[in-house]
């Protein structure tokens, strides 16, 4: 019998989860890939990206928790325990990209294992059931396939007045080359990449200015939430400066200056620039075989990834759905699943949680603080300080908090926020809720452990419980 070939651009998330379903499901799977399995996510974004702030958050807890817990500097030989540079940023960026392409090959290798072709090229569209792929060495090859994933990923976006050169001027792409520490790292963008890196490098040692063209830091995300990160990111030494928008950046001899809009120059070592991403989907052959994309060049997709043409599904960041490694992953196994014939459920976002690696963390799900809002007679909204919580208090947490929201009358828990230290962990029963439309009784009568941070999502459902007696 004749197995269904299967065709996927893109190593990353959605495309290696996609190649193994597939691969799974009984079907020829060949996947392309420029630079490397697991793609962008793995080699150059978020793993990385992760690890980075990992390392910056260790350094920033110890030196902001130490001597509260207790625990004191050994001084150096003129008797101050704070000089010194703790963090060698050669050392660091080759683990980052040690750990990176160990996972990249724990890919290519479960991939291989599962019977999936890896062809190393760049792939485009070259008929609605066939792919052309050119390789480093410039020979093309043409694969026939009956089911075609895209799974392009995206790219940073670049300022028109501020070109990236990888060594001043970066993109989060582009940090991985560097060697020493930036003195003065001027971050452009609040949102969540600009956050993150920027508190990283705050931790690791960089004096640190945020631009944001915004009236808070993470404009996007929750008030609270965001309210609190930005006090935070003050508190510990960053510049943030407010309703500001770069107008242009340049090298100088010593580093960089950078132009606001209303006639303000910044000064620094690095610039960073981080001002989203747009999705790679120039010159796939799109057009030429009528796949539909949006205004921003996104492939337009519906709930079980499949694109305008027959056979063509897309997944991940190049769709625009939700920019989340998790999301790709879903809607790449959905799209085979769908076109294989196997049990598919079409993709949902109300149980999807997301989280900003900031230090505290901020962990979301379903509904938000402005849907609240809109409707204050459907649902009911209870906060809860993580100041009270005895876990918290040992491990010297001395921000963060709980939400959750509730409807009215049935008690259904519709979303939460953590913001605490691994709230990507702690966001997942309120997921786990939100899916499967939990009550605040079911939560609250769920026993947790004792000192516990996740003893305040049941002790925050109990409180909601009270609000409705």
């Amino acid at each position: 019998m004749r197995r269904n070939a299967v065709v996927v651009l893109g190593g990353g998330p959605g495309g290696y989860e996609a190649a193994l379903v597939a691969a799974a499901l009984g079907a020829d799977v060949t996947v392309v890939e420029r630079d490397g399995m697991g793609g962008a996510a793995v080699l150059t974004d978020c793993v990385p990206s992760k690890a980075l702030i990992a390392t910056g958050g260790y350094l920033g807890r110890l030196v902001a928790s130490a001597v509260r817990m207790g625990i004191h500097y050994r001084p150096d030989h003129d008797g101050d325990p704070t000089t010194g540079d703790p963090a060698q940023l050669g050392e660091i960026n080759d683990r980052i990209m040690e750990l990176a392409g160990a996972q990249s090959e724990d890919i290519r290798a479960g991939l291989k294992r599962a019977g999936v072709r890896i062809v190393k090229g760049r792939g485009r569209l070259s008929g609605p059931a066939a792919v052309a792929v050119r390789g480093a060495d410039s020979c093309e090859q043409s694969l026939e396939a009956d089911m075609i994933l895209l799974a392009t990923g995206a790219t940073p976006r670049i300022l028109p007045t501020a070109r990236p050169d990888g060594e001043r001027i970066l993109t989060w792409q582009q940090v991985w080359s560097l060697r020493e520490l930036p003195q003065r790292l001027v971050v452009i963008g609040s949102g969540v990449t600009g956050a993150e890196f920027a508190q990283a490098y705050l931790h690791l040692g960089s004096n640190v200015v945020l631009v944001s063209s915004r009236d808070r830091v993470l404009p996007g995300e929750d008030p609270d939430a965001a309210a609190l990160i930005e006090d935070v990111l003050r508190h510990r030494g960053m510049e943030v400066l407010n309703r500001s928008r770069a107008s242009s950046m340049d090298r100088t001899a010593k580093g960089v200056l950078v132009r606001l809009e209303d006639g303000r120059e910044i000064e620094g070592s690095h610039a960073l620039l981080a001002v989203g991403s747009v999705p790679q989907t120039q010159d796939l052959g799109l057009a030429q075989v009528g796949v539909e994309t949006g205004p921003g060049g996104h492939i337009l997709v519906d709930r079980v990834s499949r694109t305008s043409v027959r056979g063509i599904y897309a997944a991940g960041d190049c769709t625009g759905v939700l920019p989340l490694a998790s999301v790709a992953a879903a809607q790449g196994r959905i799209a085979v699943a769908h076109a294989l014939g196997d049990a598919v459920h079409p993709l949902s976002t109300r149980g999807i949680s997301a989280n900003i690696f900031t230090d505290p963390e901020i962990g979301t799900v379903g509904v938000t603080q402005a849907e609240a809002d809109a409707r204050p007679a459907d649902m009911r909204v209870l906060t809860m300080s993580l100041a009270t919580n005895a876990r918290a208090k040992m491990e010297n947490i001395p921000e963060g908090f709980v939400k959750l929201f509730a409807r009215n009358g049935s008690n259904t828990i519709l979303g939460g926020v953590v913001v605490a230290p691994r709230a990507s962990e702690l966001i997942f029963p309120i997921a786990l809720a939100v899916q499967h439309q939990l009550t605040v009784d079911q939560v609250a009568t769920t026993i947790t452990v004792y000192p516990s941070l996740s003893g305040s999502i049941a002790e925050a459902a109990r409180r909601l419980h009270r609000l409705d007696d």
